[in-house]
């Protein structure tokens, strides 16, 4: 048992590793090529509102005794999964997405980019974000209500846990339609030139370490309900997973031939050319 603890142990913080770590690959190649390009807002913009609220729900399961207590009364008495390398991932996660999103929404202001197609959340993309809110400000009416008859008891009534949950679910609904307008952007540009695959490849492997650690810590306790209990967890790693597999597949098998490496990139030098006449010209107006 001690050897598997400290795999699990291992195996979270890898997956801390190579999740945080795939949120550097698109903006330092977005500021390398002084464009984004081949790129859409839509993939950043939902990442935060995905990671606001992962961070939310994985503060609430770690730190709050109420949700604890809730959770063990519906749980056989166990307690929540989330660990504290977690909440580092998605408050590092959210940091980071609020940065990429920002060389979108401010390109030429903050970071000098020059305009591009993409530069703006797209409607669905404000659809799922204004659904978000909606349906966790319903959820939090439904335990004011419905709830408010049985408080006492939270493993049968509704309570601040179901809030928790919605919140965790946002989380959720992001991951699973966060990469399409991008998978979309590719196929119709017939290239992945701009959108980096190291953030795939790590990606990719941080998924499949997030699932082992949490397929450990349940059979540590004996009880699968370390998954069913935290779904969105579970949920999480294999929904990304697979559209990781379509960008390798994109990347690798449809469209090597755009690959977004702006080493070689006469468009990227353009790019950085356009960047270097904006400074120039910021300069003669200081």
């Amino acid at each position: 048992m001690a050897l598997l603890e400290i795999l699990s142990a291992i195996f979270g913080w890898v997956y801390f590793l190579c999740w945080s770590a795939s949120f550097y690959p698109q903006p330092v190649l977005n500021w390398g090529r002084a464009s984004t390009s081949g790129t859409t807002v839509d993939f950043p913009f939902l990442n935060v509102i995905g990671f606001a609220a992962y961070f939310a729900s994985n503060a609430a399961f770690y730190y709050s005794p109420t949700i604890r207590a809730q959770y063990a009364a519906r749980h056989n008495d166990l307690t929540p999964t989330v660990a504290f390398n977690d909440i580092v991932f998605a408050l590092h996660g959210l940091i980071l997405s609020v940065i990429t999103a920002s060389q979108y929404l401010f390109a030429k202001s903050l970071w000098g980019f020059p305009p591009s197609v993409g530069a703006r959340p797209s409607r669905l993309a404000l659809g799922i974000g204004n659904g978000c809110v909606v349906g966790v400000l319903a959820t939090v009416l439904i335990v004011a209500t419905a709830g408010a008859a049985d408080i006492d008891h939270p493993a049968r009534a509704w309570c601040a846990l179901d809030i928790v949950y919605a919140v965790g679910y946002v989380k959720l609904v992001v991951t699973l339609v966060k990469y399409v307008p991008q998978m979309l952007a590719n196929w119709r540009n017939k290239s992945t030139r701009g959108w980096s695959i190291w953030q795939i490849l790590l990606d990719f492997s941080g998924g499949i370490l997030s699932i082992a650690q949490q397929g450990i810590d349940s059979w540590l306790q004996g009880d699968w309900s370390g998954i069913t209990g935290n779904p969105v967890k579970f949920a999480l790693g294999n929904a990304s997973m697979v559209y990781d597999v379509i960008f390798m597949v994109q990347h690798y098998v449809l469209y090597p031939g755009g690959k977004g490496d702006y080493d070689d990139d006469d468009d990227s030098r353009g790019h950085q050319e356009e960047r270097q006449r904006l400074m120039d010209e910021e300069r003669r107006i200081a």
